[in-house]
This record gives structure tokens, C-alpha cells and sequence, in this order.
């Protein structure tokens, strides 16, 4: 027995040693005796070693405490928070992308923590029972970064079990997995991109759905079998022997009968498989739009697109066009700044013992010189944090003096609501080609099947993202002057972008500002589909953002009327006229209480 305690101790001592090895962190408390462990701020909480049987135990052991030093060294729990997505589901997923993230940089330096981590996550899912959708769901992700990036290797019983939605994240993944590799040492960048992925996936939403269809099958069935009761008594006693034979068995979540439970387990299995295989079409409300393939689609940042130089010419030129509207512009911005400063700071207490003589009160003092001297003390008001999205049209259509206009605008308004502590994200849409690219290349050759749904390669760029400080990105605007960037305008997707980029964005208050000349164009996709097709795609996701999401949306048509499209929308005639709009109807929105409505 003194033998048994003096290994258990001794194993103790050298996993903490270890512990601290690989977090980097030489105060760490590391606590035994944990029924589940969880990383806490310099705290690890492990089993107990005195519960272990076997060799293999002491092993999950080792590999329970590399993961979560691994993840104490290589996790930054504010990076972490800032793109955790909503919803439970999502979350889990997220914290697993992370775990993993941050046991793939030990691997790479420590092949024994590679060695622990494997052998652990093998003999676990092997002993995982995967009759809930949830937990499918959640083991199938898992399972599936493991095996890209950590290049694990999977056994056939794993496959097995696992193989219902490897399809699906494929197509979710596609062309991501090595750049998450490539990201593994940037946290954000790593973050972003998963959070992203995983919102896309409407998880949550799909699968309170599932539950709830099943829900109202077990029921309908409950009623149908109590009718069969009544009207034959042997089939009933059939029913009892079927359910006491499989009495034994673990019940799913709202079960069905049990003399049907087996078909019932396949319905949801494919039920879920269904809604995995929808998460990229069903997003913000549009069911019906599609496309054909997202493989070469593109989220780049304005300074991928051109080296440093050629940023700096186009910045020059975009300065130049800068003074010819400077005097009206700057007005403009100073009368924004003005009211928002306003709106921040300008309240005040009155009735104070000390403070600044409240002048207004003075008659009073007069009237009755046994009356008190009354003080008043300006004091903050509430100001709700706020992100203000600038979606700008990068079209062919908005060449010249449109897409100029609204480079400056954007840039005046980044350097204005900045000074007021107004988070600012310029975005722009377009396509990587005319008329299609390799999205239509693989159509064509694939014999062009009927309805194809969106035919043409996407490009979404960042100028600038809410947390990049204007001085720093101001080069990027200089961007939308460059001949051959402007091709056509998916609107719908470039919203749907758009919007998901904001909701994994902490602010209270979010504004989304559209500027654009028309409505949505593409050759491609227009000749192989209905003739509306993407007009009713972006109806339908203005709809779903006007009246189901917090954001706030504001378009600005150029020359054309977009109040078909948004609720909250104005025209200008003249480009000259985007300025002077823009800052009005933005210093109204921040003025009012409730949202305006422009006409």
C-alpha cells in the first residue's frame, strides 16, 4: 500500500512538473480529484490518480494535462471571448477549434504530447455513445479538425461512427483547412475564421428545429399507438414484449415508440445530416438561393490585393480628390463629431452641495438669503457602444466619380466617428471575374446542369476592420480607384457576409450603412437562372436583417431608387450629394432614441 501511494505521489510530482513545463507558467495550481477537467486563469483541475486501474488511465491522465497546459501557454482568453459565436452548440464547437488549435502548436514541438493526445482522443471516442444528434454533431467536429490538423490518423470504428457528416464539413472546409494550419500560431486570425464558420452553420437554430419536429412526431405516434391499443388488444401485447426486450437500451432525447424506435433513429440521423447539408444555404432566411460551389470565393484584405507601393499612388490620387471637397466635407464631419460629443458627455445633476454655482437658482437666494447655495455637476450619459459597417458596391457600374465619392466618404467618416470612439469597418463586394470564372469553368464541365444558383467567383474584401486604427489602413481606400477591381455586384451574399462579420462583434448598438448604384448583376448567373434570381435573394435578406436581427440598416441608392429593396433607404441624383447624406442621416441615427426612416 505505502509502495501504490509512494507512485501515485511520485506521478503527481512529475506531472505537475510538466504542467509547468508546458504552459510556460511556474505559479500554476494544479489540483487532483476533479470529476471533469477545466482550464482555469493559472488553475488546472485533473482526476484523481488514486481512481486509476490501469496503465492506459495514467496515460489519460498525461494527455488531460498537456492539453489544458497547452492551451494556458497558447490561449489568450480575451482573443477568445471576442469571437465566441452564440448559441450552445456553437460555443462547444468553437472552444473544441481552440483546444485543438493550441494542442496542434505542442505537437509540432513535442512529439510524446502528440503521442498522449492521440492515444486519449482514440480510446475516448471509442467508448462514446452517439445516439443524440447533438453529440454527433459535436464528435463529428471534433473528430474531423483532429484529423486535418493534427493529422491524425483514424481507425475504421471511427470512421464508422463518425462518417454520417464528414460530406458536409468537407464542403464547409473547403480551402480552409490549410489556411487554419497556416493561422495555428495567430490566435485572432484563427479565431476569426472558425467563428465565422461555425456562425455560418446555424447549428443552434437547426437542430431546436429537429428537436422540435421531433417533438411533435413522438407525440402524433404516442396517439396513433394508444388508438391501435384500444382497438386490438394482441397487438398491444406485441408492442410490451418489444419494449421490454429493448428495455435495456438507452433512450434517445424525446424517444418515439419503441416498437419503432430503430427507423426512428434513422430519420434522425438523416434529418441532421440534412440540416448540416443546408447550413451554408438556409443562412439569414433564403432557402431557396444557392450556389454552385464556394471553392473559389475569397475574403482578402485591400492590402493582398497590392503591394505597398502601388496602395501609396492610389492614396495619393484619392488625396488629390480629397481637397476639391475638403471645405464642405470637413463642415460636415465637424457637425457630426459635434452632436456625437454632444450626445456623450453633455448632462448635468442638479441640486449639489458642491460643484459649479447653478446661476439659474440665484433668485431664489435672493428672495430668501436663508436659502442654500445650490451646485450643479456635468456627469456622463450612458453611450451605447457602437459599430458603424460602411458596405460599399464595388461594381463595374460605380467607375468614375460614384466609387471615388464613396472613398472619401467612407475615409472622412473612419477618422470622424474614431475621435468620437465609434468602431468603423469599411467593406467592399465585387467578383474575382466578368461574366464567371472557375465557378462557371467547372459548370461547363460538369455538362452544365439545370439551375446551377450563383455561377460566378466571389470577392469580399476588408479596407478596414473595426479594430484597425485609420492611420493604419488609410492606404486601403486608394484601392477602389484601381482599374480592373470593379467587375460585377452580388448584393444578397455580400449582406449575408456583411452581417455575420457584426454579429460575432461585442458592441451594444450596430449600424450597416450600403452604398450602391443599383441592383444586384450577374451575367452568369442571370443567363443560367431566372431573371430575378438575385434580386429575390436580396430581398429576401434585407427582410430577415430589417426584422429579426438588431442591426440597423441604411442604404444609399446613386442614381437609382433601392427602396425597393430596403426599408430604410434615400436616392441622390448627384454623386456630390453622398457626403453632405451620409453624415445627416448617420448624425440622425445617432441623435434619435429610435430608428429613423428615410424616405
Amino acid at each position: 500500500m505505502e509502495k501504490k501511494s509512494q507512485v501515485i505521489e511520485n506521478f503527481k510530482t512529475a506531472i505537475a512538473s510538466t504542467v509547468k513545463s508546458l504552459s510556460n507558467l511556474e505559479n500554476i495550481e494544479i489540483n487532483f480529484g476533479a470529476e471533469s477537467s477545466k482550464t482555469e486563469k493559472n488553475s488546472i483541475k485533473l482526476p484523481e490518480p488514486e481512481q486509476i486501474k490501469n496503465k492506459i488511465n495514467y496515460k489519460q491522465i498525461r494527455a488531460v494535462a498537456d492539453s489544458q497546459s497547452l492551451r494556458l501557454r497558447f490561449s489568450n482568453s480575451e482573443t477568445f471571448k471576442l469571437f465566441e459565436p452564440n448559441g450552445n452548440v456553437s460555443k462547444k464547437l468553437y472552444q473544441l477549434a481552440e483546444k485543438i488549435r493550441c494542442e496542434k502548436l505542442g505537437s509540432d514541438k513535442f512529439k510524446g504530447v502528440k503521442n498522449n493526445i492521440e492515444n486519449y482522443y482514440k480510446e475516448r471516442i471509442n467508448s462514446l455513445d452517439l445516439k443524440s444528434s447533438e453529440i454527433k454533431i459535436i464528435e463529428s467536429f471534433e473528430n474531423y479538425l483532429r484529423e486535418k490538423l493534427l493529422d491524425l490518423k483514424n481507425i475504421k470504428e471511427i470512421e464508422n461512427k463518425l462518417k454520417t457528416y464528414k460530406k458536409d464539413l468537407d464542403q464547409q472546409f473547403k480551402g480552409k483547412i490549410d489556411l487554419l494550419k497556416k493561422l495555428s500560431s495567430d490566435q485572432k486570425q484563427f479565431n476569426s475564421i472558425v467563428s465565422g464558420l461555425i456562425s455560418n452553420m446555424n447549428l443552434d437554430e437547426n437542430l431546436d428545429n429537429q428537436e422540435n419536429k421531433e417533438e411533435k412526431n413522438n407525440k402524433e405516434e404516442e396517439h396513433r399507438n394508444s388508438d391501435d391499443q384500444e382497438q386490438n388488444l394482441e397487438k398491444q401485447k406485441e408492442e410490451k414484449q418489444e419494449m421490454s426486450i429493448e428495455s435495456g437500451v438507452p433512450e434517445l432525447e424525446n424517444q418515439a415508440s419503441e416498437s419503432n424506435q430503430e427507423g426512428e433513429e434513422i430519420e434522425i440521423e438523416d434529418r441532421s445530416k440534412s440540416d448540416l447539408r443546408k447550413l451554408t444555404k438556409n443562412a439569414l432566411g433564403d432557402i431557396k438561393y444557392k450556389t454552385y460551389t464556394e471553392e473559389f470565393d475569397e475574403i482578402i484584405k485591400a492590402e493582398d490585393l497590392e503591394n505597398d507601393e502601388e496602395l501609396s499612388r492610389l492614396r495619393k490620387n484619392l488625396d488629390q480628390q480629397l481637397l476639391q471637397l475638403k471645405s464642405f466635407i470637413s463642415k460636415l464631419a465637424n457637425k457630426l463629431q459635434r452632436k456625437l460629443l454632444a450626445k456623450q458627455n453633455r448632462s448635468w445633476s442638479f441640486d449639489l452641495e458642491e460643484g459649479l454655482l447653478d446661476t439659474s437658482k440665484l433668485p431664489r437666494i435672493i428672495m430668501d438669503p436663508f436659502n442654500s447655495l445650490s451646485f450643479k455637476k456635468e456627469k456622463d450619459v450612458e453611450f451605447k457602444d457602437t459599430l458603424v459597417t460602411i458596405l460599399i458596391d464595388n461594381s463595374g457600374s460605380m467607375r468614375g466619380k460614384p466609387i471615388s465619392v464613396a472613398a472619401i466618404c467612407a475615409d472622412i467618416l473612419a477618422r470622424t466617428l474614431e475621435r468620437c470612439s465609434v468602431k468603423v469597418e469599411i467593406l467592399g463586394f465585387t467578383t474575382k471575374h466578368w461574366k464567371g470564372g472557375s465557378s462557371r469553368e467547372k459548370w461547363m464541365k460538369n455538362d452544365k446542369p439545370n439551375l446551377p444558383g450563383r455561377l460566378n467567383d466571389l470577392r469580399h474584401i476588408i479596407y478596414k476592420s473595426a479594430d484597425t486604427p485609420w492611420r493604419q489602413a488609410k492606404n486601403n481606400m486608394g484601392l477602389m480607384l484601381k482599374e480592373g477591381l470593379l467587375k460585377e455586384n452580388i448584393d444578397g451574399e455580400a449582406l449575408k457576409w456583411s452581417y455575420n462579420k457584426m454579429s460575432r462583434r461585442k458592441e451594444e448598438r450596430k449600424i450597416l450603412m450600403v452604398i450602391s448604384d443599383g441592383a444586384p448583376v450577374d451575367d452568369s448567373t442571370l443567363s443560367t437562372n431566372s431573371s430575378d434570381y438575385l434580386e429575390t435573394n436580396l430581398k429576401n435578406v434585407v427582410k430577415w436583417i430589417e426584422n429579426k436581427s438588431n442591426v440597423e440598416l441604411l442604404a444609399i441608392g446613386i442614381g437609382h431608387d433601392v427602396t425597393r429593396y430596403y426599408n430604410h433607404a434615400i436616392k441622390i441624383t448627384d454623386v456630390q450629394d453622398l457626403g453632405d447624406v451620409m453624415i445627416n442621416q448617420l448624425t440622425d441615427l445617432f441623435v434619435l432614441k429610435n430608428k429613423k426612416t428615410v424616405h
